[in-house]
């Protein structure tokens, strides 16, 4: 959660990008550690060294269906001059009476059980007369093994190494072994190797739990018939996968009214479930921006360090932005711009890195990247604002998509990129050099 209050300045203060950015990330602090069981802990980030308790694999096992031999017993062996060994038993997976393999001997053993006292090697089971009843054929693959004859005997057809078709005890990782870094993500694969060699459990960061809302009486959810003068609900989708997408267990809620007191107690309904809370809309100097007016005076006056400051930025777009926290817990809030391009670029510049800040990764920015700049006519940008323009990118070079209207929904799912034109630029020529935030 956050510790520290967000900094406040005079109303007619111009926030830089950065200036906005770096007082977030020095409030924001990581969440606390918890044990969590595997699969819950899938997606969170290591607070501690892993090492190995057991040496993966823990024993020798053999990696092919076949017999388990002595190397001398079947040097020389051919399909014209086979080597006849004595079966002496079956070897399975998860066996503990294992057999002793002697001299002229071979014990059947099933991949992944363990090679039994006195075995060097495997043959595998195509190599023998073993195969499903079928002769000695080179190169032949069976399925499983078939029971020795009559007599109890098997006939190898080729010569084995020493160790051949066997996984060593620790080929994998070895006992006292680092298995994961602190600070790993937990994906698919670092998942089961924590299972693999014992842990049930692991100490992580959970997950924040982000919590978004969007405001306005003319948002309506889709599926639903649209009145006149309303519009579809896109922010609260489009910033709960974003916050998915930056890792977090996000939660949508509806669409609240223009009316502050609905807002105030709707947030406060949520905050038992939010390490973070996103809101989009009323941030700006509209008669009807009610997340100003029912958030500029929220937090009791024993509750120091709550409260949210609204701010503008030197940015297009998403120049109104608010920013504090709220809540006996002083859970952080950022309240973004309402037009759906301002809201996505905000939540890429300043709610995710939150969100990866709380989640305690080190890395917390998007990629970033020089290209060539590919367009038919420059590209102009105000005075004074640092502009993200939408764009796709690839080998090197970025190409502009759609306008710079902060309205224009249709671009952003054909971007992959925002091309950044800096405050001291107002004209970017086709072919200059420019920097690109990768969105993918």
């Amino acid at each position: 959660m956050s510790s520290a209050a967000p900094r406040t300045a005079g109303q007619d203060h111009l926030w830089s990008v950065d200036e906005h950015l770096e007082d977030i990330l020095a409030t924001v602090r990581p969440l606390e550690p918890i044990e969590l069981q595997l699969l819950d802990a899938q997606g969170c980030v290591l607070v501690e060294d892993v090492t190995v308790p057991v040496s993966l694999p823990p024993f020798d096992n053999s990696s092919m269906d076949g017999y388990a031999v002595r190397v001398a017993d079947v040097a020389g062996a051919s399909e014209e001059f086979p080597a006849v060994l004595e079966v002496i038993g079956d070897v399975a997976a998860g066996q503990a009476d294992l057999l002793q393999v002697g001299p002229g001997q071979a014990a059947r053993i099933m991949t992944g059980a363990p090679l039994p006292p006195g075995a060097e090697t495997v043959v595998p089971v195509e190599w023998t007369d073993g195969a499903l009843g079928e002769g000695p054929v080179t190169g032949m693959r069976a399925r499983s093994l078939a029971p020795a004859g009559a007599d109890g005997q098997v006939q190898v057809y080729r010569p084995a190494e020493a160790r051949a078709h066997v996984r060593a005890m620790g080929s994998d990782v070895k006992a006292g072994d680092r298995a994961l870094e602190a600070g790993t993500v937990l994906g698919p694969p670092q998942i089961a190797l924590l299972a693999a060699i014992g842990r049930g459990s692991v100490r992580v960061r959970p997950r924040p739990r982000v919590v978004v809302l969007s405001t306005g009486s003319e948002l309506v959810q889709p599926d639903q018939e649209l009145g006149s003068g309303q519009i579809y609900d896109s922010n609260s989708f489009a910033l709960t996968a974003c916050a998915r997408d930056a890792g977090a267990i996000a939660y949508r809620v509806g669409a609240v009214a223009d009316d502050a007191e609905t807002l105030r107690s709707t947030i406060e309904d949520q905050l038992v479930r939010a390490d973070l809370m996103v809101t989009t809309g009323g941030v700006s100097v509209g008669a009807y921006d009610v997340v100003k007016e029912a958030l500029s005076h929220v937090g009791d006056e024993d509750e120091a360090g709550s409260g949210i400051d609204f701010r503008k930025l030197a940015m297009q777009p998403g120049k109104p932005q608010g920013f504090g926290s709220i809540g006996p817990d002083h859970t952080p809030l950022l309240a973004l711009p309402g037009n759906p391009v301002s809201s996505y670029v905000s939540f890429e510049l300043f709610v995710r890195p939150a969100i990866r800040t709380l989640m305690g990764l080190d890395d917390v920015h998007r990629p970033t990247t020089r290209a060539t700049l590919t367009a038919d006519e420059a590209l102009t940008s105000p005075k004074g604002r640092r502009q993200f323009l939408r764009g796709t990118y690839a080998d090197g070079e970025v190409t502009p998509v759609g306008g710079a209207g902060s309205h224009l929904v249709a671009a952003l799912a054909h971007a992959d990129a925002l091309i950044v034109v800096p405050e001291d630029t107002e004209s970017v020529e086709p072919g200059a050099e420019v920097e690109v935030v990768l969105l993918r």
